[in-house]
């Protein structure tokens, strides 16, 4: 039999292990309709172990989610003596449809009826008799009587387990009533849809689902979920070994114009599809999203869980810490930075022979090399494994990476914006013995570990990449990399636990994959391959997982496929471009947005002509997806203060650009609901044909690359290589990085590097003044313009409102 799924459900019709048949009376006629399925066969000869190796436990159907209920068909039929308490206790207590297990059957036998799974027609028949308001149910008469009383002037559903064709009678049930035999479900209500409030309160107001049925809804076994509370798991990656042979569901990738300092919804877009996908299109949907780094947080962003009806819940969690994968990656970043300067420290002020003595130190009267040293040995060409038989020369290469201070380009991190940083002198102290340098912090979210966590696809392959990380360059002109300072291990095992994508939940219950955090304008903005691949196999080729790209089309998108695609050889299927009025009025030549004041009036008062000049924006950005030949819907993200009329404007002038379709969403007040066109358009989308293919050729020289970049995406007229820039084309090139795809760092708030100019610049040259390598990660970023590494706070930070009800343990002021 194939059953339909839990009202809210994510899941594909499931196979249950139980004959079912039901009818439906319209208009006084009684309809019957009758499935039955019987598992496979298991002889009569069949002796108990036999018997037990069908049993659930060793078949795994106790853990697989298709099947939603056991029945053990009572007498075993057998020529052997069979234990069949043996057998009824082999199914799991929550799949016991009939409720015969030594725990359903002890919880039911002393009164837990809220403990235990009660079978499905003493349940039925309990509510129905509650709906009857007879409190004495001595008093209730028997029979044909008591059941044409419950079932004419009570029932709406009758749930019967009679088990035989026309034993209800259709002049015994009201108009529209439905008969159904044994069928049990459970769902929890988790949108409940009230008059708006701010976006805390909307999350705190639904009950998320216990992480762990969520889990189970979705496909996931227990061993493969390491739960961290009531709201949020890890899922462990063995998870894609099990499902590789399940074909991909769908792919899609949200994006945007190019946005004000508020952002245009982006994340509220993602959720509020995923909700319209799965809660109402009632197909399977996953939406995989990055963590938000804790400096917007704190200072003027605020959180990234969406917002209003489309948000992932808790929010508290979802902004504050999450599983920790964030300082994870702080903590071995910040390793490898005091690995180089303490590396430098002792070359300056020890010989070889201490060096080596001290590197290579003698355990139990012996000197062993450990294997990342043997890894050393091999890149420097030395054959050899006994620290005995080096030579002096040997030993000098050995021990010495002569770094040039100069070159480091690896900097220390800390989730925070603090502009103080900068550019900051170490090695201050009289410890140090007078070796200081100039150095400076980025944000953590930019630090090539979390690039490496986004863009990688097993742990062996992370472990690699962790070893491939260039940290500066040695006065020879040599990389030096991570596996050179000996510290690429350590790494491995600090992020051992941050590898696993983080399981989350929107408010209508849909799954949320929360995994790495990259910013998209100094790295590549992008959520984790590993989470998209898991959800692609989880939500089955009819299914979709829609991820999000950062910021802008030019910014995020172009990364997206340039970058992530390539590496993970994913292949989306749509493009969903976010627009809003607000920001298309702000490039047609608008006043000044900045967050924390009002708008002006211009941007909450209808104004055709000024909207209509800036959708030149949104014009260029449909383009630019067109170029990797991939399907556009845009999705017009409304606001209260928006007209009808200009919502119909844009989606007009978005179809004549090249959209496949143009809609306009409410998701963030409607949640799902509000995105039901535009999820019905990306569903149509999906099914077009996909020519997808990348902008540029990996093997083409770095500036070529920057060079098309600049000219197709952003509409520059030439790029123009500083001299530092050009030192490093050279660098790179001849160490052998120059066949590494580009990760520009621009501005996400013009499509040119200067942010003042909004709509579609034209007549630029675009200027190039650095250029660094992610060789572990596996791109190369050139700096465009003056682009900090880590953000500042402003005058009036989001931390003013932040605080803590010491009393409820509720944080007030997230948004």
């Amino acid at each position: 039999m194939v059953s339909r799924p839990h009202p809210g459900s994510k899941s594909p019709p499931r196979e249950v292990f139980w004959s079912a048949s039901y009818a439906t009376k319209t208009q006084h006629q009684l309809r019957w309709e009758s499935t039955a399925l019987f598992p496979g066969c298991i002889c009569e000869c069949a002796e108990e172990t036999q018997r037990v190796r069908r049993c659930p436990e060793n078949t795994l159907l106790n853990e697989d989610s298709k099947i939603h209920g056991l029945i053990v068909q009572l007498p075993l039929d057998s020529v052997h003596t069979i234990n069949t308490e043996r057998i009824i206790n082999s199914v799991a207590p929550e799949k016991d449809v009939d409720g015969l297990t030594s725990i359903n059957a002890g919880k039911l036998a002393r009164g837990d009826l809220g403990d235990c799974f009660i079978p499905c027609t003493p349940n039925g028949c309990m509510e129905l008799i509650k709906q009857t308001g007879e409190t004495n149910t001595s008093r209730l008469q028997s029979g044909c009587q008591l059941i044409k009383k419950i079932m004419y002037f009570v029932s709406n559903i009758l749930v019967t387990g009679i088990g035989k064709p026309e034993m209800v009678h259709g002049e015994w049930l009201k108009d529209g009533a439905i008969y159904h035999f044994c069928y049990y479900y459970h769902c929890n209500s988790l949108f409940v849809h009230f008059s708006l409030c701010s976006d805390v309160t909307i999350s705190r107001s639904c009950v998320p689902k216990p992480i762990e049925c969520l889990a189970e809804e979705v496909g996931l076994f227990s061993d493969e979920v390491e739960l961290y509370g009531r709201t949020k798991a890890k899922v462990q990656l063995k998870t894609i070994d099990r499902l590789q042979t399940q074909p991909d569901g769908k792919y899609v990738v949200v994006t945007g114009i190019t946005p004000t300092p508020l952002g245009e919804g982006k994340s509220t877009t993602t959720i509020g599809l995923v909700q319209a996908l799965g809660a109402h299109l009632k197909l399977n949907a996953f939406a995989c999203v990055r963590q938000p780094s804790q400096g917007p947080t704190f200072g003027i962003k605020g959180g990234a869980a969406g917002g209003g009806y489309s948000q992932v819940i808790p929010m508290e969690e979802f902004n504050l810490h999450l599983t920790g994968d964030i300082h994870a990656i702080t903590a071995a970043n910040n390793l490898v930075a005091a690995a180089i300067d303490a590396r430098m420290f002792h070359e300056a002020t020890q010989s070889d022979k201490a060096l080596f003595n001290r590197l290579v130190p003698l355990t139990g009267g012996q000197r062993k090399f450990s294997p990342v040293q043997i890894n050393r040995l091999e890149k420097l060409g030395i054959k050899k494994t006994d620290p005995s038989m080096l030579t002096e020369e040997e030993i000098t290469r050995f021990v010495r990476l002569d770094i040039d201070p100069e070159s480091i380009t690896w900097q220390r991190v800390l989730d925070t914006n603090d502009r103080f940083l900068r550019k900051i002198t170490i090695g201050q102290s009289p410890t140090e013995k007078g070796f200081t340098r100039t150095a400076q912090f980025d944000i953590t979210v930019a630090s090539e570990i979390m690039a490496v966590l986004a863009l990688t696809t097993s742990l062996a392959d992370m472990k690699e990449r962790l070893a491939k990380m260039v940290v500066a360059t040695s006065r020879s002109g040599q990389p030096v990399t991570t596996e050179d300072l000996g510290v690429c291990g350590a790494l491995t095992v600090l992020m051992r636990d941050a590898i696993k994508p983080n399981l989350m939940q929107t408010l209508e219950g849909n799954p949320v994959f929360v995994h790495a955090g990259p910013f998209a304008n100094i790295a590549h903005g992008n959520s984790s391959i590993l989470a998209d691949k898991i959800a692609l196999k989880l939500v089955g080729p009819q299914g979709f997982v829609v991820t999000e790209a950062g910021f802008g089309a030019d910014i995020g998108m172009e990364k997206f496929f340039n970058i992530k695609c390539r590496h993970s050889g994913l292949k989306p299927h749509v493009v969903v471009l976010v627009a809003t009025v607000r920001a298309l009025k702000m490039h047609g030549g608008g006043p000044t947005v900045t967050a924390g004041t009002p708008l002006p009036k211009e941007y909450i008062e209808e104004n055709l002509a000024l909207l209509e000049a800036g959708c030149s924006n949104m014009r260029k950005q449909v383009e630019n997806a067109q170029l990797f030949g991939v399907p556009v819907v845009v999705a017009v993200n409304a606001f209260k203060t928006d007209t009808k009329a200009e919502l119909d404007l844009i989606c007009k002038l978005a179809k004549e650009a090249g959209a496949f379709d143009a809609v306009h969403c409410s998701h963030w007040a409607d949640g799902g609901a509000g995105a039901a066109d535009l999820a019905r358009a990306v569903q149509k989308a999906a099914d077009l044909p996909n020519s997808f293919k990348f902008l540029y050729d990996i093997e083409l020289p770095i500036a070529d690359k920057i060079r098309i970049i600049a000219q197709k995406i952003y509409g520059a007229d030439d790029i123009e290589l500083l001299p530092e820039a050009q030192h490093k084309v050279d660098l790179y090139s001849k160490q052998g990085f120059a066949n590494l795809p580009i990760c520009m760092a621009k501005t996400h708030l013009s499509l040119s590097h200067d942010a003042e100019k909004k709509g579609v610049p034209t007549g630029f040259v675009l200027p190039i003044r650095d250029i660094r390598a992610s060789v572990g990660a596996g791109f190369l970023y050139p700096l465009v313009g003056t682009m900090p590494t880590i953000p500042g706070l402003p005058t009036r930070p989001c931390f003013y409102d932040i605080d803590l009800d010491t009393e409820s343990g509720e944080v007030h002021g997230l948004f």
